[in-house]
């Protein structure tokens, strides 16, 4: 393909800039586009599926060539009947924002198809003009709220010093100003940690100041980063339907079909999803049954002698992840047996 003005062009053929489609939440099915390494951030959240981030990253520069990512968009948009794909999503191995050249990006991808497209971000950024203006064209737009205060920010999202509460929350509300599309504030609920009573009201008061279209309830139900991460209560999620707004809603996990026949073998469909988006062992078999039914076995073995993945154990389940995600010691477990599970924090742990 030819060299996107503007966009770095040295080749990397081995990387899988796009993987899925995976099903989303919100987005139905959705093929992600992955356009940072693993783990690039500079958050460092306690729930994050994909483990500690280090170290936590501010710098924002191509970190891939634009023709190589753009290439494979084609080529997985080829791949595909109507009706396959839903949207096409940036998300993936830390803030996608950290990309200097997303806005062109996604310029570009919306003249490959007529499929919307969203960010998923964490929303740090949003203070500086020229983020604001490359995430402008994309049909809808997820950052993070997890916290009403400085002091919960910091416990929460544990971020790069340069990214203040301030400014994320100067970003939302400037973006909100000038953004014409969809908006969906994304808050992750965490039990002890910002769903008590006074935790909501401080987060209800900033959505009131941003007013986003939707606010979507998120509970941590892949494999956290730190062990003793727990879901809210159901009385929690109550409380905080009641005070966000009439637009916010509890999004479940969600349910279908993750395509695993797109890539060059069923391992490397695998590998690419595992790296994004960790999966739950008994979907990671039902994935592999739908798209290789022969294969079952042996994708398993190959996984497990590979030095590519890992297991890490959370609320008594196994999760398949990338091996180059950093977990604490005992969360992990060699890919060829289960590990010890923890699923309490406990009372002499201090916080990270």
């Amino acid at each position: 393909p030819p060299s996107w003005s503007g966009c770095y062009s040295r080749r990397y053929h081995k990387m899988k800039f796009v993987f899925g489609p995976v099903p989303s939440r919100r987005l139905g099915q959705s093929l992600g586009i992955d356009t940072i390494p693993l783990k690039t951030c500079n958050w460092n959240c306690v729930y994050c599926q994909l483990g500690r981030t280090q170290p936590l990253t501010n710098e924002r520069r191509a970190y891939f060539p634009c023709d190589d990512i753009l290439a494979q968009v084609e080529e997985a948009l080829a791949h595909h009947q109507p009706g396959e794909i839903d949207w096409l999503t940036f998300v993936g191995s830390g803030e996608p924002t950290l990309h200097s050249e997303i806005g062109l990006l996604i310029s570009r991808v919306k003249e490959l198809t007529d499929l919307p497209v969203a960010v998923i971000t964490n929303g740090s950024l949003l203070y500086l003009p020229q983020v604001r203006q490359a995430l402008k064209t994309a049909d809808a737009v997820l950052p993070s709220l997890d916290a009403g205060s400085a002091e919960l920010y910091r416990q929460i999202n544990r971020p790069h010093p340069q990214t203040t509460f301030e400014r994320l929350v100067n970003g939302l509300i400037a973006f909100r100003r000038a953004y014409t599309g969809k908006l969906w504030i994304e808050v992750m609920l965490i039990q002890d940690l910002n769903d008590s009573e006074e935790a909501l009201e401080d987060i209800a008061g900033l959505l009131k100041r941003i007013r986003p279209d939707e606010v979507h309830i998120n509970l941590p139900t892949r494999p956290p980063a730190e062990t003793w991460v727990q879901p809210a209560g159901e009385e929690a999620l109550l409380r905080a339907l009641v005070k966000f707004s009439d637009s916010a809603r509890v999004v479940h996990p969600a349910e279908g079909a993750f395509d695993l026949g797109s890539n060059d073998s069923v391992l490397e469909a695998v590998l690419a999803i595992i790296t994004r988006h960790p999966m739950h062992e008994e979907q990671l078999e039902e994935a592999l049954a739908q798209w290789a039914p022969d294969q079952v076995d042996t994708v398993l073995a190959e996984l497990k002698a590979s030095d590519r993945a890992q297991v890490v154990e959370r609320f008594g389940s196994r999760f398949w992840s990338a091996n180059q995600s950093h977990y604490p010691d005992e969360a992990r477990s060699l890919a060829a047996a289960p590990g010890k599970t923890e699923s309490r924090r406990p009372s002499n742990e201090k916080r990270i």
